[in-house]
């Protein structure tokens, strides 16, 4: 849960840390994903096909 919703969530060093690397990576995999959509819909837009077989 999140702390400024649940009173009864615990302040602890683990907790910090835990949810620190989550949000970490949770932020890492969604910035990555919305380059590679923006990029896709650019690419897209002007018409610059891949040279895929």
């Amino acid at each position: 849960m999140l702390p400024f919703i649940s009173f009864e969530w615990v302040s602890d060093t683990v907790h910090f840390v835990f949810h620190g690397a989550l949000w970490y990576a949770l932020s890492v995999l969604g910035m990555g994903m919305t380059y590679c959509i923006v990029k896709a819909a650019y690419d897209t837009i002007k018409g610059k096909a891949g040279d895929h077989h």
